[in-house]
């Protein structure tokens, strides 16, 4: 099903989400990118300025504005397929320069933008480092409009605003959604970019350093502390660590099998980066032997080509919980896995992931359980 959105100088625009097979039941825009779309059309910016999109998660933002040819950041590569895919649904040519979020210097050599628009991240940690980001290239007019669900905007986001940036109010809610509008203070210095976080892996001699965006940054997701327990050791051939995040699970693979090949797989340029430091920071002899790839999922990488696909899927995408992209992985993994290789995932008990994997795969087996967790294994026999 197609979802149509305005646009602000009139027409609309079809907008999916962005694996296709989600668009039935998943909207690729929400009320915040609304409001903001019918904000801007009321405000004031020096529009010869660069323009700067920040989190767009399926172009609505982009496209709706693409005729101020803007700068488009996100830390998603299913969010740079989506506005590609978006953008040739609606004939558009790619006018907007599309850049990752740790793109060196974020514009720090382009005039200062005169309209910064954000959709607020997911985490303080992502926030503070866009906003530190953003206070070393906005100028003193520029206007820096943020939106997200009222619920989301706290008065610790506002005195986020107001520290990196400069004065801070908000709009009235509508239809559940909340904007930020924020200009910078005069003579304010621009703030370090924060460091990414680091603390001991338990057990091991091992410390595991975290970018801003990486799921469970602060301390060891217990799903992978359950999985660390069942890694396979002393194995040869091709292991891939999918939706990698810090990569923690991959390092600890390339530790336990030396004669092993691993390619770290995440959507997130930040998990990457992380995952990539990681293996460099504790493994640098073995960097040989791992490869960094943002994909989304698997696409692209050959078929019959690993021996064992470690995975702890997500089960949301944004905000949205779904196990669409679970499934997704699922489906690359049996299309890459050899004859006879296997599939390793850990999982959240309640999400019955064995019948997916059986009717998948054709079988299944449970090697470890708690009271939170399972962990699978599927084996390719066709």
């Amino acid at each position: 099903m197609n979802h149509h959105f305005p646009l602000p100088q009139g027409g609309e625009l079809y907008l999916q989400r962005y694996p296709r097979s989600a668009q039935h039941s998943l909207q690729a825009w929400d009320a915040a990118d609304e409001y903001i779309i019918s904000e801007l059309m009321t405000q004031e910016w020096d529009q010869s300025a660069p323009l700067l999109i920040l989190n767009d998660g399926f172009g609505a933002l982009t496209l709706a504005l693409h005729h101020h040819s803007p700068c488009s950041f996100t830390d998603s590569r299913i969010a740079e397929l989506a506005l590609a895919a978006n953008a040739r649904d609606n004939d558009l040519e790619p006018g907007w320069q599309p850049l990752n979020s740790l793109s060196d210097g974020l514009l720090a050599d382009e005039p200062a933008p005169g309209l910064v628009v954000m959709k607020l991240p997911k985490t303080n940690a992502m926030l503070e480092y866009q906003l530190a980001a953003l206070s070393r290239v906005m100028g003193p007019d520029t206007l820096l409009v943020a939106g997200a669900k009222a619920r989301d905007i706290h008065s610790s986001t506002l005195k986020l605003f107001e520290h990196y940036i400069g004065p801070t109010h908000t709009s009235l809610a509508r239809k559940k959604a909340r904007l930020i509008f924020c200009r910078p203070e005069p003579n304010k210095r621009p703030a370090p970019l924060p460091a990414p976080l680091a603390w001991p892996l338990e057990g091991t001699d091992f410390t595991i350093h975290n970018h801003a965006n990486v799921f469970s940054r602060a301390s060891l997701d217990i799903g992978a502390r359950f999985m660390l327990e069942h890694l396979p050791a002393d194995e040869p051939g091709r292991i891939i660590d999918l939706g990698c995040g810090n990569g923690v699970l991959g390092l600890m693979a390339l530790a336990q099998n030396p004669q092993a090949r691993v390619t770290f797989v995440d959507e997130s340029y930040m998990a990457m980066a992380s995952a990539r430091l990681n293996v460099s920071e504790n493994l640098p002899e073995a960097e040989s032997r791992a490869r960094f790839m943002v994909n989304n999922c698997l696409d692209g990488v050959a078929a019959d080509s690993a021996d064992l696909i470690l995975c702890n899927p997500p089960f949301h995408q944004q905000q949205a919980i779904t196990d669409h992209i679970a499934w997704q992985m699922f489906v690359d993994a049996k299309r890459v896995l050899r004859h006879g290789g296997h599939l390793l995932l850990v999982a959240n008990r309640h999400l019955d992931y064995h019948q997916k994997l059986k009717r998948l795969f054709g079988n299944q087996r449970l090697v470890a359980s708690n009271r939170k967790f399972v962990i699978l294994k599927a084996t390719k026999l066709s």
